[in-house]
């Protein structure tokens, strides 16, 4: 009997010690961020200022590795394939992970069952901004013209869909006024746009608008958070500027497969904000109009959730499409 004890307690000791020793030996190799944007976007910058300072400060090796196309999905696509072992790991973010499945039909998979949330990293808000040389001053100014003269001003976005799109649209809705979008493929053409005077109105991520609006030649009216941006502290919200409860801004994330072991996703998300508490990444964070915020995996899994479902309807309603 005792020989019978002992052999089975050998045997659950074989079985757990591959467990034991992937987690204490975690990372053996490389880590790959998955970027699924083009290189030098606000995805881009932020990823790859996570992966230098998570390198820095761990000693472990994480490198970016851009993989665009199709507003991001292709790089989750290639994230939700990948082995779920810690080693491939994937910036998400809003647009392509809570927007863009209700936009491109047959995506194969969910971003709920088919991704573990691991760690937030940021949130940025998004600003209505307009040339400096602009006759709107405020965005009561935008409201007033609005009523008097219906869709005949003009927003620019960086494309149809995206969060910055659907956060105009829902800004429309919240005054009960009629503009006109005018969607761009990217921010930069927008954003040349509107100082030109072509358009009047730009609605763009802070990254995007923060030094053209910093040098003066922009002048932003509000930010869509539910609280004022770092960037721009003298800068209302929507909210403060009379549409109570207006709350639009765009998140930043890693993510890894589904089924990623709960050891890995314990250790990253540690690191992750450890990372995000101390002052110099804070600082370069802010530098690029974003605001550092961190959660458990858990608190992340749960606005990934929140978002999904609450978004749905939203792309619906906007009559939003892919072209």
């Amino acid at each position: 009997m005792l020989k019978k004890i002992l052999s089975l307690a050998i045997v659950a000791a074989a079985v757990a010690t591959p467990a034991v020793s992937f987690a204490q030996s975690y990372p053996a190799k490389p880590i790959r961020l998955i970027v699924p944007f083009p290189p030098g976007g606000g995805t881009d910058i932020l990823s790859r200022l996570v992966a230098a300072k998570l390198t820095e400060s761990t000693k472990w090796t994480v490198v970016a590795d851009n993989r665009a196309g199709a507003g991001g999905t292709i790089g989750i696509t290639e994230a939700t394939r990948a082995a779920p072992t810690g080693y491939d790991l994937v910036m998400g973010q809003k647009d392509n992970l809570v927007v863009g499945p209700w936009l491109y039909k047959n995506l194969p998979w969910d971003p709920t069952k088919d991704l573990t949330a691991i760690a937030h990293v940021a949130y940025t808000p998004i600003v209505i901004a307009t040339s400096a040389n602009s006759r709107f001053k405020t965005l009561e100014d935008v409201v007033k013209a609005a009523k008097a003269a219906p869709d005949t001003i003009t927003y620019g976005s960086p494309g149809s869909g995206t969060t910055i799109h659907l956060a105009g649209d829902l800004f429309e809705k919240a005054a009960g006024i009629k503009i006109r979008h005018v969607p761009y493929k990217g921010s930069n053409p927008a954003m040349i746009d509107a100082l030109s005077g072509n358009i009047d109105l730009l609605v763009s991520s802070v990254p995007s608008a923060i030094t053209q609006i910093k040098s003066g030649k922009m002048r932003a009216l509000a930010v869509t958070s539910a609280k004022r941006s770092s960037s721009f502290p003298d800068v209302p919200t929507v909210a403060e500027s009379g549409y109570k409860g207006f709350d639009v801004s765009t998140w930043y994330g890693i993510f890894a497969p589904a089924n990623t072991p709960k050891d890995v996703v314990t250790t990253v998300n540690a690191e992750v904000n450890k990372l995000l508490a101390t002052n110099e990444m804070k600082d370069a964070i802010h530098a690029q109009g974003a605001e550092p915020q961190s959660m458990t995996p858990e608190q992340f899994s749960s606005l990934l959730k929140t978002d999904y479902e609450k978004w749905k309807g939203i792309v619906q309603a906007s009559g939003a499409t892919v072209e």
